[in-house]
């Protein structure tokens, strides 16, 4: 078979798992859970041989271990075509989230984000702070598409002494988009599971992205200290100023104000506000700006360039959905809380810091942290281990997003270490640090601020 027909056949697949899902959400018609457990297990066997190294053998790990725990357990066919759907959310959402994207990149705001750069951020702690708030910030609409994007502003011009700390910078500021972006796996998984509103999760998660920005800082201080009194002493002469694109920053925050009001005015599930939202407001602001062509490349590119990138991701993530489902029908659920009771503190605690251990430490050693958290999210009632819907869900989305810059497996460090010519563990190891401050961090928050 011609490999134009295949990747044609693997797009078209795709988009039917999503079209079944976006029908199931609106009709609730009981077929359509068969339908679209079917169609999932016909593309992780369409997708498997794209698989190699890692991904390979956890997927197919996932899939025959889940066979036998469903087959042991005697479950029905129902329950076996409900746990291959259980990812289906996030596949549907790399379809349309990264059409807000789109915008952007429009040539007039990436210019003018290049001169911000280039005339306000002059001392190594500002171009540090700046860097992880503006990838931060991109990040929520464009993913990892953030960090060549970011990546390009900062490494214009030569950083003596920067290049790692940049990296971190980049690095973190994704971690901070993880953390309360509406448009990534990560949140959707989460907040589908627990049966919450993202609008309830908002303000703790803010909270969080604000607090990993001051553990960066902290961590890195004395380097950029030591940058900041040498480059204070010199004469930086032009004294031009450069605000951040008007354009782009309303952009930004009307995408965030629409999302929140679509969640508190139609009935519908997250994913789907979120498809609406996507397929409608990146192209009225485009043909309002006049800049149809680019929103046209841009959609095409998504189409054509990004999804069947996304070939092992969707794969990886539909096997660990069904992973996951297996796992709920044995007594996973019940065994952690009976376990923890045993140890002389709070349950509540105790738990807390075997969610941060077992996600951060599992990421270390290679495991997307979708794994750990999709079974904890899918299996465990928060109310077992003395602790709230939202409390879960800050605890989750806080361990994925300290354990993403200490990954060797994540795409950031990947790319990173690519665009910057060095092996992943080199950019990854920086970041331990802040990842162990960031997980006593996350602790005292939720011990502080959520309670349980």
């Amino acid at each position: 078979m011609a490999p134009a027909v295949k990747t044609a056949m693997e797009r078209t697949l795709i988009f039917s798992i999503a079209a079944v899902y976006i029908a199931l959400q609106l009709t609730q018609f009981e077929l359509l859970i068969y339908l679209l457990g079917g169609l999932v297990f016909v593309a992780i066997v369409l997708l498997l041989p794209k698989l190699k190294g890692m991904t390979l053998w956890l997927t197919l790990s996932f899939m025959v271990t889940g066979a036998v725990l469903l087959w042991l357990q005697k479950a029905d066919a129902r329950i076996w075509f409900e746990s291959a759907g259980i990812n289906v959310t996030i596949v549907t959402l790399f379809l349309f989230a990264p059409l807000f994207g789109i915008p952007v990149r429009l040539p007039a705001y990436v210019e003018a984000l290049k001169k911000f750069y280039e005339v306000n951020l002059r001392s190594k702690s500002a171009l540090f702070l700046g860097t992880q708030v503006l990838t931060q910030l991109m990040g929520v609409f464009i993913n990892v598409g953030s960090i060549p994007v970011v990546y390009q502003m900062v490494y214009v011009k030569p950083q003596p002494g920067m290049n790692l700390l940049l990296a971190n910078a980049l690095n973190r500021g994704f971690a901070g988009a993880i953390l309360w972006s509406p448009y990534f796996a990560a949140m959707t998984l989460v907040t589908s599971a627990l049966g919450l509103p993202w609008s309830s999760v908002l303000p703790y998660m803010l909270g969080l992205a604000i607090l990993s920005l001051v553990v960066s800082w902290l961590v890195d201080y004395r380097e950029l200290l030591h940058g900041d009194l040498e480059e204070s002493s010199q004469d930086v002469g032009n004294k031009e100023r450069a605000v951040f694109p008007f354009g782009l920053g309303i952009y930004l925050i009307a995408a965030i104000i629409v999302i929140l009001a679509m969640e508190r005015m139609i009935d519908l599930p997250m994913v789907l506000l979120i498809c609406l939202a996507a397929l409608s407001y990146p192209l009225l602001w485009c043909f309002v700006q006049g800049e149809m062509t680019v929103y046209k490349e841009g959609f095409k590119n998504h189409v054509t360039v990004t999804l069947p990138a996304l070939r092992k991701e969707i794969t990886l993530f539909l096997a660990a959905g069904f992973f996951s489902g297996s796992i709920g029908v044995t007594r996973f659920g019940e065994v952690i809380p009976s376990l923890l009771e045993h140890i002389p503190l709070l349950v509540s605690f105790t738990f807390s810091i075997f969610t941060v251990a077992l996600i951060a430490g599992t990421s270390f050693i290679g495991l997307h942290p979708i794994v750990p958290v999709t079974i904890l999210a899918g299996s465990i009632d928060p109310l077992d281990v003395q602790i709230s819907p939202i409390y879960f869900a800050v605890l989750l989305l806080g361990s994925w997003a300290l354990s993403n810059p200490v990954s060797p497996a994540s795409a950031v460090n990947n790319l990173l270490a690519g665009l910057l010519k060095k092996s992943v563990f080199e950019v990854a190891k920086p970041n331990y640090k802040f990842a162990a401050c960031m997980a006593l961090g996350l602790l005292v928050y939720l011990l502080v601020l959520v309670r349980f």
